[in-house]
């Protein structure tokens, strides 16, 4: 079937009462669509979309005898008025007319629309005089720019010109004004998406360096030149052939994704959601073979994204000062080649990039300047010549690159402006093979936001801002600041994440790369291994923060050995929060902080004291009870009680629990007399822990009430962040949880906790009756898969340590609880880290004979637990 096809089809049909022959037509033109996508350029399908619409509303205006209402004009606006639709865009209409409607032309409009709904068509209309229009334009920027690309489709074409020649005339948008409001906008609409398209669901349409940012070129352009066709703005001396060319090259690529996508949806999606990427891969021709043919399309996608934004920034500013003559005001010429002009960066004559090394002598010189703001878009255009001029190798292999880059890291200042510019106009790409390797790389999970090279650029600008002094980081400003060679940290940034996608341990790659790099850059052994073991050791210590038990001496003694030194320490602390913090703006949240903190103290000490973390240890219970004695006595608590209350406790209970905590638990449970056999008491507290709100069950033992607890708060939208299991030397269970909002948030709502008390503490009122916990899989969820994994590590006789890895799905814990109790082994502690869409929890269990669980207690268990979550 043709497109005229469709359009003769359309005609034949005689009334508006046929809904079913409009409704076959529009059947027949997405099967038209579908059919001819892998076969035809896909300019022509969404023009000819466009063309069916107008075909199918002109006819459909006909047969209402609308065409006899002699002064309304139907008028497409927006994308629909420029002549393109994708396969479920809006079809945006205006109905103008130069005075209010009458109740018959209201009745014969409302006709029209209601048809147009009913034969399936999502339209977005608006029915106005030419003066409301006008006012509407004028005090409405969003409207204003919906008709720059007004185009009539039918009806009256004096009521259409008049209201192009009010639009156009005094008291309207000037062009300066409208350029000013569309800028704004754009910067508005980046901010939404943090500035970067590299996310790993980005929005074709509205994210940096999509389809929006070539739309708003175009608008700005058309209506200073008051023209509709790009073709007629390479005339104007807008931009040149080869930079329209681009553009329109571009628009294509993102044209055949989104197509695409709305094609699998079969709806208006412009999200390229982890639902749709593997299908919407396949329909562009880049394999069936999942997440590589993913990583080909969004590899293409990236760089598309990069082109348009460099496009988009040039060519905005090019109007600006070259169009509108917004005039220069400050001046200030640095060299022969560069001056500064209004902050940005501009040249001065048409040849500064000669060689590779220029375009690092570039950033050098913007580190060196700190009165420069940006790159002026005499800048760009040379750069990106530059760029292809010298794509034939990589700059590092050219000995005085290797020297400027160099001092590129060691200058303080260069990782502010200078490391945006060599990251987002593809510099570092074109200095390093292993970089170009990681650019626009996927990441198939819910733990990463962002693409590789976009992770790392965001850690490495967390560095940057440590060094600053006023990142809210006291710690890392401090230890940054102190560093002899921050150069040694920012070249580990660097590397930390490089060595993904090559079916390896991306850690130990990394090492060798950049132990490569730092040999080939002449840097010496003693820091080339510093920084090796930074990117090999760079998951160490958010690893062990919420997978191990940090209180437990081993284990502290044991890290401290891997670490070695305090510098070493310094070093990977910082590594470690810069890279948290740069993987999902949601993931940092004070609990992360807190174990990361308590880590490095406790470490600390142990290199302090030459790897005995015991001593420091006691140290911590001594100061524990003393300053929490204080709190209790000035509470007015009676200190014997406290005393004779402690006696119940073990040591290891001083360790975990900070001294508020400690005052806390006193206080609530010597107030909450008697001590009888069915006694439970479930309280909360906001403040006791920093990382979180506090939950704590005291009482008699209650039937899987680890697993009871987990699903109330799981169906409940909380997430369980640490749970310490306890039991007093009298038989009484002492359950503390650290509970967080299922986004990482704290709980901050006085009703929210009472709410989640009372939830709890009517479940376990329950006994042998299970929680039903409802709560529904997200869509991404659906997507991932993560097969369980279980570990065991003995490292005490009366205990084991059993590290599990799974789906996140709702109800984890709850099942992992009822399991527990079904194979008769007690929990003493459980800390729970989501790191996305995977479950990384940590359960420390003994047998029925309190003892370690045996070869066989093990291998049940794995068999167990796989079964129950997979």
């Amino acid at each position: 079937m043709s497109l005229q096809t469709l359009i003769n089809q359309v005609q034949l049909i005689q009334s508006t009462d046929d809904i079913s022959a409009f409704k076959a037509c529009i059947s027949d033109s997405y099967d038209w669509l579908e059919n001819e996508f892998t076969r035809v350029d896909v300019e022509s399908l969404v023009l000819g979309r466009a063309e069916f619409i107008d075909a199918l509303l002109s006819h459909a205006w006909q047969l209402l005898d609308l065409h006899k209402e002699t002064k309304i004009a139907l008028v497409a606006v927006g994308g629909y008025g420029r002549g393109q639709l994708q396969p479920y865009s809006d079809i945006d209409l205006l109905l103008l007319s130069p005075s209010a409607l009458n109740q018959s032309q209201q009745n014969t409009i409302g006709q029209f629309i209601t048809f147009l709904w009913d034969i399936g068509l999502d339209i977005g209309q608006s029915v106005r005089t030419i003066k409301e229009t006008v006012s509407l334009a004028r005090s409405d920027v969003t409207i204003a720019t919906n008709l720059v690309e007004a185009r009539l489709l039918t009806g009256n074409q004096d009521t259409f010109l008049s209201l192009n020649k009010k639009l156009h005339g005094r008291g309207n948008w000037t062009s300066k004004d409208f350029f000013i409001a569309k800028s704004k906008e754009q910067q508005i609409r980046h901010s939404k998406f943090k500035g970067t398209s590299y996310n790993l669901e980005p929005n074709v349409k509205e994210s940096p360096g999509c389809l929006r940012d070539i739309q708003n070129i175009g608008w700005i352009a058309k209506k200073h030149f008051k023209v509709m066709k790009g073709t007629e703005l390479v005339q104007r001396g807008y931009f040149t052939e080869q930079e329209f060319e681009e553009l329109i090259e571009c628009r294509s690529n993102l044209w055949r994704i989104r197509f695409a996508l709305h094609l699998q949806a079969e709806r208006s999606e412009n999200r390229l959601l982890f639902d749709y990427q593997n299908d919407v891969a396949s329909r562009l021709g880049y394999g069936d073979d999942g997440k590589a043919s993913v990583e080909r399309m969004m590899k293409s996608f990236f760089r598309t994204v990069r082109r348009i934004s460099e496009l988009n920034e040039m060519l905005l500013q090019r109007f600006g000062h070259d169009v509108l003559h917004i005039k220069v005001k400050n001046r200030v010429i640095i060299n022969p080649s560069f001056e500064i002009a209004d902050g940005l960066l501009a040249t001065r004559h048409d040849n500064v990039f000669n060689e590779p090394e220029d375009i690092l002598q570039c950033l050098l010189l913007i580190a060196d300047t700190p009165q420069i703001e940006g790159l002026h878009s005499s800048v760009l255009s040379q750069l990106r010549l530059a760029r292809r001029k010298f794509h034939s190798q990589y700059y590092c292999e050219n000995p005085r690159c290797r020297t400027l880059f160099i001092e590129l890291m060691q200058h303080p200042d260069f990782f502010g402006l200078g490391w945006d510019i060599m990251h987002k106009h593809g510099i570092l790409q074109s200095y390093l093979p292993q970089w170009d390797h990681i650019v626009g790389m996927m990441q198939f999970d819910l733990f990463h936001a962002y693409t590789v090279d976009e992770h790392t650029h965001r850690l490495v600008k967390n560095v940057y801002q440590y060094s600053q002094g006023n990142s809210g980081f006291p710690r890392c400003s401090r230890i940054v600041r102190n560093l002899d060679k921050p150069e040694l940290l920012y070249i580990a940034s660097i590397f930390h994440d490089i060595g993904k996608g090559r079916n390896g341990d991306h850690s130990k790659l990394g090492a060798q790369d950049v132990a490569e790099f730092c040999t080939m850059h002449g840097i010496n052994d003693k820091d080339a291994e510093l920084i090796a073991w930074l990117v090999e050791s760079h998951l160490m210590m958010s690893v062990i923060a919420q997978r191990r038990d940090i209180y437990d001496p081993d284990v502290i003694n044991e890290f401290a050995g891997n670490v070695r030194t305090h510098n070493h320490l310094n070093h990977l602390y910082v590594l470690t929060l810069a890279d948290i913090r740069a993987t999902n703006d949601n993931l940092w949240n004070d609990w992360k902080a807190t174990l990361l903190r308590e880590l490095y103290l406790l470490t600390q000490k142990a290199l302090d004291n030459g790897l005995e973390c015991k001593v420091a240890l006691q140290d911590r219970i001594d100061e524990h009870q003393t300053k929490a004695k204080r709190l209790l006595v000035n509470r007015g608590v009676n200190e014997s009680q406290v005393e004779q209350f402690w006696k119940r406790l073990t040591d290891d209970y001083f360790v975990r629990f900070k001294p508020d905590q400690i005052a806390w638990h006193a206080g609530v449970i010597l107030a909450a007399h008697p001590m009888t056999d069915d006694f439970l008491l479930v309280e909360a507290n906001e403040h006791t822990a920093k990382s979180g709100t506090e939950l704590l069950v005291y009482g008699k033992d209650k039937i899987n009430l680890f697993a009871q607890v987990a699903s109330v708060l799981d169906s409940r939208n909380c997430s369980i962040h640490d749970a310490q299991i306890m039991k007093t030397n009298d038989g009484y269970v002492f359950d503390s949880f650290i509970v967080l909002e299922q986004s990482g948030d704290r709980i901050d709502s006085t009703s929210r906790l009472s709410s989640l008390k009372e939830a709890v503490t009517n479940q376990l009122n329950k006994p042998g009756e299970e929680h039903q916990n409802r709560r529904k899989m997200s869509r991404q969820m659906k997507q991932l898969d993560v097969p369980t994994k279980v570990r065991f590590y003995s490292n005490q006789p009366d205990e084991t340590l059993v590290e599990l890895e799974a789906l996140d799905a709702p109800g984890l814990l709850a099942k992992v609880g009822n399991l527990l109790v079904e194979m008769e082994f007690s929990l003493r502690m459980a800390k729970i880290a989501t790191i996305g869409e995977r479950a990384e929890d940590l359960f420390i269990i003994s047998n029925n004979e309190d003892k370690a669980l045996t070869q066989n207690q093990q291998v049940e268990l794995k068999k167990r637990l796989s079964e129950t979550l997979d």
